[in-house]
């Protein structure tokens, strides 16, 4: 039986993977789960899976949950340790981490720290500290595991060549909600445009970074580091239909993708039964029914993000870590109306040109300059 522990679990890869397990039966466990606040929906979790222990990060939504759910049915965590307490326990043998953000790093470490199968929905934990992280595995002996559908897709197509036969994998893109609206109407989108994707059903914060695109800027630094890449290696193509996921090109000029619906439950699926497939929870493919699939050249002048995150590959040290942290700020302020949606790059960039780099840097120093570039891009947001 494979014993699992979800960071995340009320976010919607979190519920996307409840849904997978209870679908692939009795071989499969939920012995862990986590959420930053929301405990009406962890409560509901516990009853329906039983889980030995959970972890809530809010102290007040902690409260709040011990007065639902009996502590002698379930250990009840608290505080920002205990993810990292969560991912480490005995009752664990693979860890989904679907945080959003960088507050997943600690645990990430810690799962791995202790060879723990590891599955990454988060990809700020390779963006913010992808070298710390990938040596860390390495050296434990701990396969990661993308959940991302276009890491998923990428790990999975290259399984038909070695990996020295590989010439370049190349990520695709819905395009998000505006990839045919004018430059100059970009300023007047609203938070409740941006957040309706056409393909895909995500939480808030990665939905706004698909509509900036800045979404595949973190995806390309992600890539970099699951499959060590340089920057020449990582194309983009805007694929509107979202049906194929990436795909990957051999020397011989041969391209191998991967295909099927929009639906998360699909890698989280195969990162979860890796290497086996099993039948899972979701709609087949139809071609007939597609009619066709449409790909096209990002536009650099509408979408400048892009450019962000090939600059963060190939600056590297602690560059990634505050395009993170500075794009955070900007969405939040987005999201509370304070900026314009075309606000959000120029805040991130600047935050990127102002900061001064540490080369392979340490955990503290990536910590203190994620720190840094959350002050200095909260300092700078249009009055």
């Amino acid at each position: 039986m494979k014993r699992i522990a979800i960071l995340g679990s009320t976010g919607s890869i979190g519920r996307n993977a409840l849904e997978v397990v209870r679908s692939l039966g009795g071989d499969y466990r939920v012995t862990a789960l986590s959420t930053h606040q929301n405990w009406e929906l962890l409560a509901q979790q516990v009853a329906d899976f039983r889980p030995s222990r959970v972890a809530i990060v809010d102290k007040e939504s902690y409260r709040l949950l011990k007065r639902k759910v009996s502590t002698n049915s379930v250990e009840i965590l608290a505080g920002e340790d205990s993810l990292e307490e969560l991912a480490s326990g005995e009752d664990v043998d693979f860890v989904l981490s679907a945080i959003v953000g960088a507050a997943a790093l600690p645990a990430t470490l810690a799962a791995i720290k202790e060879k723990k199968s590891l599955a990454l929905a988060n990809k700020e934990a390779l963006v913010v500290a992808g070298e710390i992280v990938t040596s860390l595995a390495s050296k434990m002996g701990v396969k990661l595991l993308p959940v991302d559908s276009e890491h998923s897709a990428i790990f999975q197509s290259l399984l038909a060549g070695q990996r020295s036969e590989l010439r370049k994998v190349i990520l695709t893109a819905s395009g998000g909600p505006f990839r045919e609206y004018p430059r100059e109407a970009l300023r007047d989108v609203t938070p409740e445009q941006a957040l309706k994707h056409p393909t895909w059903q995500m939480g808030k914060k990665i939905t706004i970074d698909s509509a900036t695109l800045i979404n595949k800027a973190l995806e390309i630094i992600e890539a970099k580091w699951l499959f060590g890449l340089e920057a020449q290696q990582i194309d983009v193509v805007i694929h509107p239909q979202s049906i194929i996921h990436s795909m990957v090109e051999f020397q011989d000029g041969s391209v191998i993708a991967q295909m099927g619906l929009p639906d998360m439950k699909l890698p989280i699926q195969y990162a979860l039964t890796y290497p086996q497939r099993r039948p899972a929870p979701v709609e087949p493919l139809s071609l007939p029914k597609l009619g066709g699939l449409t790909f096209f050249k990002p536009d650099m002048e509408r979408f400048p993000a892009l450019r962000l995150g090939y600059r963060a590959v190939s600056e590297g040290g602690t560059i990634p870590a505050v395009l993170n942290a500075a794009n955070e700020v900007a969405v939040e302020a987005f999201l509370d109306r304070r900026i314009k949606l075309t606000d959000i790059v120029p805040i991130t960039e600047g935050t990127m040109d102002r900061h001064k780099k540490c080369e392979h840097p340490s955990l503290g120093e990536i910590l203190a300059a994620d720190q840094w570039a959350r002050e200095e891009a909260r300092k700078n947001l249009p009055k």
